[in-house]
């Protein structure tokens, strides 16, 4: 039954090889016009939005709270380690400051009120009202500890202006700056506004008055609640970061603008290096493979025609792009030239008369017979991976994921595609070229690569005769490397990270290339290093939050607040400061702060502080009244408070390392959390944008490891059912499928070794490892059983297999892994760990199914019916 409806479908695609190629020609450019009436747009890979106590908490902090959602951009200047307090470069970061609202481009994106703060301020708005004291012969001066600022009539501060700034600190002295420091930054005293060590490094030496690095801060507009642009705001940085290093010898500027740009350059400086080494690389891959510039077009434009489809259906579907999606097209080109190859390699050994070894005088033979015979002898192989392969990336449809569903749709029509396309257009396209040159007296006589003699028939040969002799030597070699690899894969890293997302500096070698191949340099890595090791990063991902729910008026809120802030140490996630305590803003913070620029609010505190720690021990409700009386807006950024004078909620705020893993912050502040519900009857949720990101990304781990799982039971299913209908053996299908899995073990154990992480982003490379693994592994096992029918001797079954389909796929995989696996020398992290996993992937998958496949086929042939 199968020959005869192989047969069938040869002769249809023979016959009416033009009718196919018109049809398909028309299809094709109906459904890659997708591409561009559809549209897709850009999607992040979380974007599908995870039910979540995390997720909830977050959304009634943004609906209750007043909350600073302005785009942050630090400024650190450094110049080469030296004093950074002093009088010039205090100068030098104001006239920076009046240099930035002078940009036009820059001024616009700024927010209204404080646009820009760093100490500089401070010790210009100190001078300022030394300056003015000393006029006026008051004592309102900063040698006053009563009163260090200049007010108005009404007593409301006088804020001076930037250019009041400037021209008091022009006039101060440097031994006017020194006192000034002295007194801003005594432990002992505080200074009205901002704290000033906020500005200095985490390990500055509280009360010293030099530092070796310090840090501006400039607030922009933020898009989602402005009228600014994200490119309007990226673009200031842009700018912001150029005038910086007009005025510094050693400062840099960090913001999401840089990082974009850095990433953006890295890819563009990645493709204009690699792309004509990849481009070479497959072409003379497909040259070794076909020796035939005509068969390798053919291919080509197979491939190209697959993308079409891919582009075309994710346009008419409207799927939008994200970075779950890299690896769909990789994968589709990968089986794509496997495909080809097979039909191709098929079309010579019947062309040759090699194919059907059980007649020794056919010879050769005409284009159309050919034809018949090759496609007829593979189309069953394309069809049994294609289907087994597509229903298993279908079967990630079930994940409650859209990115993953999208992931499962375009995965599955993509391979249904391919098997269209290389079994019905490629043939009928190669037929029609092929009776072209034949009527023109042509002699396009090649044989298949890995069965005429040479140097590549005797080592697939010498295989062949391995693994008859020893197949249960190479089984445990392989099943010990398997269990290595499992074994390094228990302790593999699963944590994202989105520095490591970030490009790194180009290799020493590749700025030796000339223009235009020549790489730019990479700093915001090293950047956001120094940032996390030395200041408290701000901006995206650099604070997580923890909502309080309950009796938020009860006094031991407010000392086990205190209690974590003290008790947080270093070694962890959160950011802690010179003076030793975490940098969480709560309640507790808030009235301290206020306190000491309030007096009615410090006697308030006073007169019901019991144990003398600066806290209320009682009526904290009429102590919140007041604070919000004195300063509602720092007030309502740590509580909320309802309609009818009642506290229902509070806010801490913490600042964490912007390097580390979302994972490790959102167990260092769920800590925090627990830490506070243990010693006050509240509910504490731990929430922000980097837990809510190791919501996310935990979520999507274990759903593609799910899938993951699914797709391998599925195909095993599909397998055992199509080898049981069609040979009344279900055995063969476990035999089939147990190359993948030795494959994905020693993948697994490798990427242990290289520390390439296992998470989100490659678990969905390592798809291509079960997608060309299957494919691989069904063609040697078709090949095996069709061969086996012909020879009585498994030593002859196991040389043709080898030697026919052994050598397809080995084209297939050197063309597949040398074009993607150059990709390892991307500048851009995560293009490297997808030319590194994909590489890998797509050798181990190759090994294992000229050895393993094979060893195991001896084996189960071997074993008594």
């Amino acid at each position: 039954m199968k020959r005869d409806l192989s047969s069938r479908y040869a002769n249809f695609v023979v016959s009416r090889s033009r009718l196919l190629i018109v049809v398909l020609l028309v299809v094709s450019a109906i459904v890659g016009a997708g591409a561009l009436i559809g549209t897709t747009g850009d999607q992040q890979i979380g974007e599908a939005g995870i039910d979540s106590p995390e997720q909830a908490a977050l959304d009634r902090i943004e609906a209750t709270y007043d909350t600073n959602d302005a785009v942050v951009t630090q400024v650190v200047v450094r110049d080469g380690g030296s004093d950074v307090l002093t009088r010039e470069s205090l100068l030098e970061s104001l006239r920076l400051q009046q240099a930035l609202r002078a940009n036009e481009s820059v001024n616009t994106t700024l927010r209204a009120g404080t646009g820009i703060v760093g100490l500089e301020n401070i010790v210009a708005n100190v001078a300022f009202a030394h300056e003015r004291s000393d006029r006026s012969g008051s004592s309102n001066g900063v040698n006053s500890p009563e009163n260090r600022t200049v007010v108005t009539e009404r007593g409301q501060p006088l804020r001076p202006t930037l250019d009041q700034q400037i021209t008091a600190l022009e006039s101060s002295t440097d031994e006017d700056v020194e006192m000034y420091l002295s007194r801003i930054l005594d432990p002992e005293t505080s200074v009205p506004g901002d704290d000033p060590t906020q500005f200095l490094s985490t390990d500055y030496e509280p009360g010293a008055t030099s530092a070796d690095a310090r840090t501006t801060l400039v607030f922009q507009q933020s898009p989602s609640s402005s009228a600014t642009t994200t490119e309007s705001v990226n673009d200031a940085q842009l700018v912001i970061s150029s005038l910086v290093e007009e005025r510094f010898d050693d400062a840099f500027v960090f913001g999401q603008g840089l990082i974009d740009a850095e990433s953006s350059q890295a890819i563009g400086d990645t493709f204009i290096i690699i792309t004509p080494v990849a481009i070479v690389f497959l072409l003379a891959a497909l040259a070794v493979a076909y020796r035939d510039l005509v068969d390798v077009l053919v291919s080509l434009f197979g491939v190209a025609v697959v993308l079409v489809w891919y582009a075309g259906i994710q346009g008419w579907l409207g799927i939008p792009s994200n970075s779950t999606l890299i690896a769909v097209p990789f994968l589709l080109i990968g089986l794509s030239i496997d495909y080809s190859l097979h039909v191709v390699m098929r079309y010579r050994e019947a062309r040759e008369g090699t194919l059907d070894t059980d007649d020794k005088n056919v010879g050769s033979r005409d284009p159309t017979t050919a034809m018949r015979l090759g496609i007829g002898g593979v189309v069953l192989a394309l069809a049994t991976a294609a289907f087994s392969t597509a229903v298993g990336f279908f079967s990630n449809y079930v994940s409650p994921l859209g990115s993953i569903r999208d992931f499962a749709i375009l995965s599955g029509v993509g391979i249904v595609a391919i098997f269209v396309v290389f079994a019905a257009l490629v043939p009928a396209v190669k037929l029609e070229v092929e009776r072209f040159f034949d009527r023109r007296g042509r002699d396009r006589h090649t044989r298949a690569v890995g069965v005429d003699s040479g140097r590549l028939n005797r080592v697939l040969s010498g295989t062949a005769t391995l693994t008859r002799r020893v197949p249960i030597v190479v089984i445990v070699l392989s099943l010990l490397l398997a269990s290595a690899g499992a074994y390094g894969a228990t302790s593999i890293d699963t944590e994202f990270n989105r520095a490591d997302f970030i490009p790194q500096d180009a290799p020493s070698w590749m700025d030796t290339l000339p223009e235009p191949f020549a790489p730019g340099e990479y700093e915001v890595s090293e950047n956001l290093e120094y940032l996390s090791d030395n200041f408290r990063q701000r901006g995206e991902g650099s604070e997580a939050q923890i909502l309080i729910r309950g009796n938020v008026t009860t006094p031991a809120l407010l000392t086990a607040t205190d209690d974590v802030v003290r008790s947080t140490n270093s070694s962890g996630t959160v950011i802690v400061g010179s003076d030793g305590r975490a940098a969480i803003e709560s309640p507790t913070s808030v009235l301290r702060a206020v306190a000491s620029d309030n007096q009615t609010v410090a006697d308030a505190i006073a007169a019901r502080d019991t144990d003398d720690d600066g806290l209320p021990d009682r009526d904290v409700a009429a102590v919140y009244d007041l604070l919000f009386g004195a300063d509602s807006e720092q007030a309502s950024s740590v509580l909320h408070r309802a309609e009818n004078g009642s506290y229902e909620s509070a806010r801490l705020t913490v600042a964490v390392q912007g390097d580390a893993s979302a994972q490790s912050v959102a167990g260092d502040v769920r800590d925090i959390a627990t830490a506070i519900e243990e010693d006050v009857p509240v509910r504490a949720i731990a929430t922000g944008s980097p837990v809510i990101t190791a919501g996310v990304q935990s979520a999507l781990f274990e759903t593609l490891v799910e899938g993951f799982a699914i797709t391998l039971g599925v195909i095993l299913a599909l397998l055992i059912g199509m080898y049981w209908w069609r040979y009344r053996a279900p055995g063969l299908g476990v035999v089939t499928l147990t190359p993948v899995l030795v494959a994905l073990a020693w993948l697994l154990g490798t990427m242990s070794v290289l520390e390439i992480p296992f998470n989100s982003e490659t678990v969905v490379i390592t798809s291509l490892a079960i997608g060309l693994g299957v494919d691989y592994s069904i063609h040697v096992s078709e090949r095996f059983v069709d061969e086996r029918v012909r020879h009585d001797s498994l030593a002859k079954t196991l040389s043709t297999t080898l030697e026919g389909t052994g050598g397809a796929l080995l084209g297939s995989a050197v063309t597949t892994a040398a074009g993607f696996g150059v990709l390892a020398l991307a500048l851009s992290p995560p293009l490297q760990r997808f030319g590194i996993v994909t590489g890998l992937s797509i050798v181990y998958a190759f090994i294992a199914c000229v050895t393993v496949l094979p060893s195991l086929l001896v084996v189960w042939e071997r074993l008594p019916t």
